[in-house]
């Protein structure tokens, strides 16, 4: 058993996890990282978007990022950490083997999950011909024929975001979509083909795209799809601590809340990356980790400074020795006067 007390314990490993780690390891701390081992991005062949790394494997990114990590003196584990609970001096997260460990504060960068509708070939596809984000994938998909998939009220955004790197876009309504009056101008401005009907299946010949099929009948020839998810954060592990996720905004999903430096509404407890940014690409997330992790710093100092200040170490704080001085020179001061004795005599 690791009866380790950590300065600050990061469950999960993905950009964000590692960069604050990275950041708290120079910082001096004692870190521990917790990964289960499944980052989002693991189906896509190249992370972009991340200067000095474009193309690069999700895996090998963070291969590299935990050799920084442990050269800094941090510790990282695998498994899954499935509660935390608040202790008298931090917090204890157990894992699902049930191993514990505590430390002084909590970040949380568990990332969130990818909910794709129920449609036939669709997540074999994931990662593949299908893509959701046209700055991590559009590049590489530029000038063919692309279909966006109807899933929700950002659907036609979707569809005009990535006519920037088509002239052959086709939106799918899929028996979800209804666009505004204001909606079909811009579709129909940007020459954007809309096709009606509920998506049967997502086709594909010796694993690459080849088109889509409605429920209908009808097929079409297409070479990429592109796909808003339903993105959920990973959240269970703060629920344990009392939190909850909340809507977002654009209705693309549910994530944790937080302030600008990553605190939660539980003291002591911190979260980054797309747990709590729905929308954060890699280098987002990454850039998020240093932040919060230099936020978790400060914290820290300003407590181990309240402690010195309070005589953490002794029985004796500055603030007390300075009240019984001045009630014990004031009680001298009156036996002066009592006796006769002039104020200023010693």
């Amino acid at each position: 058993m690791d009866t380790t007390r950590y300065d600050v314990v990061i469950i999960g490993g993905g950009a964000a996890g590692l960069s604050a780690a990275t950041t708290l390891s120079r910082a001096l701390r004692s870190v521990l990282v917790i990964d289960s081992g499944a980052p989002r991005n693991a189906p896509a062949t190249g992370v972009h978007g991340y200067l000095s790394r474009d193309g690069m494997s999700p895996r090998e990114l963070l291969s590299i990022g935990r050799s920084e990590v442990l050269s800094y003196g941090a510790k990282i584990i695998d498994g899954e950490a499935v509660s935390a609970r608040r202790t008298t001096d931090g917090f204890e997260v157990i894992l699902g083997d049930a191993r514990r460990f505590s430390g002084r504060r909590l970040l949380v960068t568990t990332g969130l999950t990818d909910g794709l509708p129920p449609i036939d070939g669709l997540q074999e596809q994931w990662g593949k011909g299908v893509v959701h984000c046209p700055y991590c994938h559009g590049w590489e998909i530029r000038g063919i024929r692309i279909g966006v998939l109807g899933t929700g009220p950002m659907s036609v955004h979707q569809a005009l975001l990535f006519r920037q790197w088509s002239p052959n876009i086709t939106l799918f309504r899929n028996d979800t979509v209804e666009p505004t009056e204001e909606e079909w101008d811009k579709l129909s401005a940007r020459s954007v083909t809309v096709v009606d009907g509920a998506v049967a299946s997502v086709d594909a010949v010796n694993g690459v795209l080849t088109g889509l099929t409605l429920r209908q009948g009808s097929s079409f020839d297409i070479q990429a799809l592109a796909v808003g998810t339903r993105m959920e954060a990973r959240s269970a592990l703060l629920e344990s601590l009392g939190l909850s996720t909340q809507v977002h905004p654009m209705g693309v999903g549910r994530f944790i809340e937080t302030d600008a430096t990553g605190a939660t509404a539980v003291q002591g407890v911190y979260a980054a990356g797309n747990v709590s940014n729905l929308m954060a690409q890699v280098i987002t997330a990454a850039a998020e980790g240093v932040m919060t992790g230099a936020r978790i710093n400060a914290d820290l100092i300003e407590e181990e400074t309240r402690w010195a200040v309070e005589g953490r170490f002794g029985p004796f704080s500055a603030a007390s020795e300075a009240a019984v001085s001045t009630i014990v020179q004031g009680h001298a001061h009156h036996r002066r006067r009592a006796s006769g004795v002039s104020s200023w005599a010693p």
